[in-house]
């Protein structure tokens, strides 16, 4: 199996040998705990075949991953003077529940894929909504992450999140996630990158700024109206406020009732999922994390909440249009891509917002609807350009004209209207 180490390199991630690595994720947060051998299987297999690169799972899960079995009928631990003890694992027999967790790790592996590997939901030390309980303390913190770290710490393909959709509100809080990072430190084979997942509308900064086990930042854009449709202005303060690698690791999910109501009887669609997507890669993240409610929670009973099943919904319009961002990154000079939005006139208000950003001999504008663009090609540097719209839909690029570097110039993309998205590719040529 080749190496699948990671590093920081400058604002972006890369393997070991320097080429660029996008984190391109899917939230699967219940797949550990309620998922079978077979499911994991279908499940991670199709999610390679669709470009992705990273699959966010948690340990002790989120929907009663305490007190719930998982689908072998096992706990994650043992109970200890009446309470779960995360100092004591339960292991006994072949079918225990860590043996599925290791079932994931390693097929995983085998596919080219990097599990970004939550330790606990936040609800078991910061109960601030959701079932609980809390079990930690800043001891068994650091006990339980040592042991975590030194059995998926040999792994490769592992990406270490701390937090789990909690916030960090005091002292005792802040001193758990601080203990279970140095256990996970101390326990690992070799160091692996770590991150942490705030709840939303906030940033990985606004709770473990300036941590030395932090390599890169996540944001929470989340499913609100408010920070989905600004989910750049988020980005852009995660990047001034501290010098390292940023993405957002949950924005708005396909599929899932805007802003939690079904009463407002709309699904998040694959056109709203896919303008985060763009607009956060124009922003210069290191990468992106796609959602779809009935994944996350791998549903399998439907219901006004959760109106699919999960093997229903994985190749969704939104699902399989992900790759594309990637692979139009990868295309051109990867680590000299930076936010530039001096090259648009941005009048698309909060729901079109035009982003820009640029590299070495290119740049990619983004108009979320298809709406004309007034583009400053003086400001490129290039003496022509050959100027390319990209259908972040499909994945095709269509050369549109060649113009001279200088002045400005109105871009009008092939359709317009609400998921016709586009992206325009300007190259520099001479």
């Amino acid at each position: 199996m080749k190496n699948m180490k990671l590093k920081t390199q400058g604002r972006y991630l890369s393997h070991a040998d320097g080429r660029p690595f996008f984190y391109l994720g899917d939230t699967a947060w219940e797949m550990f705990h309620r998922l079978t051998h077979e499911e994991i299987d279908f499940y991670l297999t199709t999610r390679a075949k669709q470009g992705f690169n990273v699959i966010q799972a948690v340990a002790l899960a989120e929907l009663e991953g305490l007190t719930i079995p998982n689908m072998y009928g096992r706990l994650p631990l043992k109970m200890v003077d009446g309470q779960y003890s995360p100092e004591h694992p339960d292991l006994n027999g072949e079918s225990h529940y860590w043996n599925t967790v290791d079932y994931a790790v390693k097929r995983a592996a085998e596919l080219g894929l990097y599990i970004g590997f939550l330790p606990s939901w936040g609800d078991k030390w910061n109960e601030a909504w959701g079932k609980g309980s809390v079990i930690f303390t800043p001891e068994n913190a650091y006990v339980y992450g040592k042991w975590i770290g030194s059995r998926y710490g040999v792994h490769e393909n592992v990406i270490w999140i701390m937090g789990g959709d909690r916030p960090l509100e005091n002292d005792v809080h802040r001193a758990i996630i601080d203990a279970m990072a140095r256990g996970l430190r101390e326990g690992e084979a070799f160091r692996h990158l770590m991150t942490f997942h705030p709840p939303s509308p906030h940033s990985s900064v606004d709770f473990v700024p300036d941590r030395d086990y932090i390599d890169f930042h996540i944001m929470q854009s989340g499913h609100m109206t408010d920070a989905a449709f600004e989910c750049w202005k988020l980005l852009k303060r995660t990047r001034e406020t501290e010098d390292k690698p940023y993405m957002d690791g949950e924005p708005r999910y396909e599929d899932h009732p805007a802003c939690f109501k079904v009463e407002y009887d709309y699904l998040w669609t694959a056109a709203d999922v896919r303008t985060n997507l763009w607009w956060n890669v124009l922003e210069g993240a290191c990468g992106h994390t796609y959602g779809n409610h009935n994944i996350w929670s791998m549903n399998k009973e439907m219901s006004d909440y959760f109106p699919y099943r999960w093997k229903n919904v994985l190749e969704h319009e939104g699902a399989k249009t992900m790759r594309h961002a990637k692979e139009l990154r990868e295309s051109r000079d990867y680590f000299s891509l930076v936010p530039a939005p001096e090259l648009v006139d941005d009048n698309g208000g909060i729901s079109a917002h035009v982003a820009a950003a640029k590299g070495d001999g290119y740049a990619f504008i983004y108009s979320p609807m298809g709406a004309p663009v007034n583009v400053h090609f003086g400001r490129l540097g290039f003496e022509t350009v050959k100027a390319s719209w990209f259908d972040p839909r499909s994945g095709d690029m269509q050369v549109c004209m060649l113009v001279p570097g200088r002045d400005c110039g109105l871009m009008v993309p092939p359709s317009c209207g609400r998921g016709n998205d586009w992206v325009l590719v300007l190259d520099r040529l001479g």
